[in-house]
């Protein structure tokens, strides 16, 4: 049984994908800081999984620390690599908060294995930018960051890859994320915004159960089909699914290089007004919402090719939009009934 070291394993990703590696029969051990998280997740992923996952509280940016772990831990087979932090608006609020936790984390891990690694990275769509071409696919270019957190994605991975080019013995497998919403089906986990929800959908939920005042739809006037900005909306379990199918094709030594790049779509976008009009007929809850103007840094429209995640890492969403928001929405109860 390998033994998978998840940063960052008690967010919102994190979380489900340790369960996720769990069930396909592997050994886990969580590092957080809990600095963007709850420590009570940890019981809710040993109420889903039959059992309390290794867990070890460290900041990653301490470098003394995170090599007196990974020193007494040679056991460890593969990292999955979700830590940092991931806010938009405080990122340009307080760049160099991002830059330092983002950058120094990443490189005191690698430096920590001695470049010596099966590594996946939690990247985003936001390197693309908005694309000329859509559905984008890997080999489309990245653009200028539209923020300080969307540039340490960007630079990461240069990292990374420039790393890769000089260290065969450092494997690395970026994944570009698209937009993961929904949660377990157990309703156990799932997203945990702190403070007023910088996303869609845990907005929406908020909304819905009375934490939240009216959503607000920003912008009508898009060159889309009902004028509401468009997104790759992808559920959190299929997400997780794929970084376990990322860390099995990294051990079976099948990839191509040792820096690969992955996106992780349903391959297809739906607007905002979708999207509420999805969680009203998938819950039967009425929302109420405005049309705003548009928010800068905002992209109009941008969905995923994942042929090339089908063919290599064989693997596909399957969970469509009615379970994403018919899952958000259990968890959104749940947390009504027992406040973490």
């Amino acid at each position: 049984m390998s033994k998978i070291l998840v940063t960052g394993g008690t967010g919102f990703i994190g979380s489900h994908t340790v369960v996720e590696l769990h069930n396909a029969g592997y050994e886990v051990v969580i590092i957080d800081d809990l600095s963007n998280s709850n420590p009570k997740i940890l019981q809710q992923i040993e109420a889903i999984i039959g059992i309390k996952p290794e867990f070890v509280e460290l900041d990653l940016c301490d470098e003394a620390k995170v090599n007196e772990f990974v020193a007494k831990n040679t056991d460890i087979d593969g990292v999955i690599h979700f830590a940092a932090f991931k806010a938009v608006g405080e990122s340009v609020q307080k760049p160099l908060k991002y830059y330092r936790n983002n950058f120094y984390s990443l490189i005191n891990l690698i430096n920590a294995f001695n470049s010596s690694v099966n590594l996946v990275f939690s990247s985003s769509c936001t390197v693309y930018g908005q694309p000329d071409i859509l559905p984008v696919t890997e080999e489309a270019p990245t653009k200028k960051a539209e923020s300080p957190y969307g540039n340490t994605k960007q630079i990461a991975e240069e990292i990374l890859q420039e790393t890769c080019a000089v260290t065969p013995s450092l494997k690395v497998t970026s994944l570009r994320y698209f937009n993961p919403v929904g949660a377990h089906h157990t309703a156990l986990i799932g997203e945990l915004p702190i403070g007023v929800p910088q996303n869609l959908v845990p907005f929406i939920t908020q909304s819905a159960i009375g934490k939240r005042g009216p959503i607000t739809v920003y912008g009508n006037d898009y060159d889309t089909p009902d004028g509401s900005a468009i997104r790759d909306y992808i559920h959190v379990v299929d997400l997780a699914k794929a970084h376990v199918a990322a860390i099995k094709r990294l051990e079976s030594g099948k990839a191509d290089s040792n820096y690969e790049v992955f996106n992780l779509g349903t391959g297809k976008g739906s607007s905002v007004l979708q999207i509420i009009d999805a969680f009203e007929q998938s819950t039967g809850q009425k929302l109420d919402y405005t049309i705003g103007a548009r928010r800068e840094g905002d992209i109009e429209k941008v969905w995923g090719d994942v042929t090339k995640s089908a063919r290599d890492l064989n693997w596909k969403a399957e969970l469509d939009i009615d379970v994403m928001m018919s899952s958000a929405w259990n968890w959104e109860k749940y947390l009504k009934d027992n406040p973490f």
